[in-house]
């Protein structure tokens, strides 16, 4: 069993696969698809964060590829609808780095308010500017969070603690927490909230949901932040609104376009405007959220290889099973049609296989069944299994 991990994920998830022997290869950097082509032969996990793109083709060119762990949140730089297809299973982190993006977002609004990137750029230059010109406290202001997810409702929840007023806006119906309130539009928060941060997920659909008639709606004077997709807003409308004046700061750390590595050149149209902060999308980058990342794929990932478990994952069934078997196990992966149990377990019975344990979950147009045998394993039946027409992955672990 060999992985492969990109993009300099934590050494912890190498410590873990390779305890379960898998044999793991890294890589600092993102590849682009032909170099993830000419990488994945032979790999049959692969790790990666957000820049590296595993589309149709690079899916089609491995076919021996069991799972990716998205090494990160977001998973919309993984197309999930060929790897379902191809039965891979992809499992991300939802939760591990939602602590970290909150604390940089209330540490944002903090210094946005305070004008402090000013401050601080004068100060480096000699200049001893003590005024409150400009300069607010963040309690009893409105803020406004887009996206009441995991990271938008631990950050209502902390925003509160600090004093400010709540209000938040989801296209999902979603519990509010606290005192926060929820708007039925999203014009109904631009024109109430003081700082509207974004925290929407990545589907295609909100590509481009953020521009100069968002950014026209917003209160004159109020505080602006994107810490979720780079490609949700219009950046040169922010500049726009930004220079004018109508918008008073802004935080942003993801962009449409991001180098791959650390040190190459990075342009962006937001440069060079004061009480503007612009980060290298290191909103979940602290040391103690890249340890839980890499502690938790890398964990999803050595559970799957090792006994078929697919809790937590994106795209396929989710079927948790433990260690203890007898004898083989089987993990079989079909198209969820009427039949297909019967037509499994036919052949099963067929061969002599005596069934000692068997669990199925289903998931749309895909389903999942671990069965565990006692006794030997004769060959036939796997190659019975691989010739039904629903079958779309199969495979043994003892």
């Amino acid at each position: 069993m060999k992985a492969l991990l990109l993009e300099n994920i934590h050494p912890e998830a190498e410590r873990l696969l390779g305890e379960r022997g898998i044999e793991v290869a890294t890589h600092k950097g993102a590849l682009d698809a032909d170099e993830l082509i000419d990488a994945l032969p032979g790999v049959d996990l692969l790790g990666i964060r957000s820049k590296t793109h595993v589309t149709d083709e690079v899916l089609a060119a491995a076919p021996d590829l069991l799972a990716v762990g998205a090494f990160c949140i977001g998973t919309n730089q993984i197309d999930l609808a060929s790897a379902t297809t191809r039965g891979t299973t992809v499992f991300n982190a939802p939760f591990s780095n939602t602590r970290s993006v909150v604390e940089l977002v209330i540490a944002e609004i903090i210094s946005l308010a305070r004008r402090l990137t000013e401050k601080n750029e004068k100060m480096h230059a000699g200049e001893w500017d003590k005024s409150a010109s400009g300069s607010h406290e963040v309690r009893g202001r409105t803020l406004g969070i887009v996206g009441y997810g995991n990271i938008g409702s631990q950050l209502s929840v902390v925003a509160e603690a600090i004093g400010m007023r709540v209000l938040y806006y989801d296209i999902a119906d979603k519990l509010a927490l606290g005192n926060a309130q929820r708007c039925d539009s999203l014009e109904e928060l631009l024109a109430e909230a003081e700082t509207v941060s974004l925290h929407v997920d990545g589907r295609d659909g909100n590509a481009g949901m953020f521009g100069a008639e968002q950014f026209a709606m917003m209160r004159p004077r109020s505080l602006f932040l994107n810490l979720c997709r780079g490609f949700v807003v219009d950046h040169d409308a922010l500049r726009d609104h930004l220079v004018s004046g109508h918008i008073a700061g802004a935080a942003v750390d993801v962009f449409p376009t991001e180098p791959k590595i650390a040190g190459e050149a990075f342009t962006s149209s937001l440069q060079g405007i004061p009480n503007v902060i612009l980060t290298p999308h290191v909103g979940g980058s602290t040391q103690e959220a890249q340890v839980d990342i890499g502690r938790f794929v890398a964990g999803k990932l050595r559970d799957f290889v090792t006994n078929g478990t697919t809790t937590m994952a994106v795209n396929v069934p989710q079927v948790a099973m433990d260690d203890t078997t007898l004898g083989p196990r089987l993990l079989h992966v079909h198209r969820n049609v009427p039949g297909v149990m019967g037509h499994v377990n036919g052949i099963l019975a067929e061969s002599g296989a005596n069934i000692e344990r068997q669990m199925l979950s289903t998931r749309g147009d895909l389903g999942y069944v671990i069965t565990d045998l006692a006794g030997q394993l004769d060959p036939a039946l796997l190659d019975r299994l691989r010739e039904l027409p629903e079958t779309v992955r199969l495979r043994v672990v003892d």
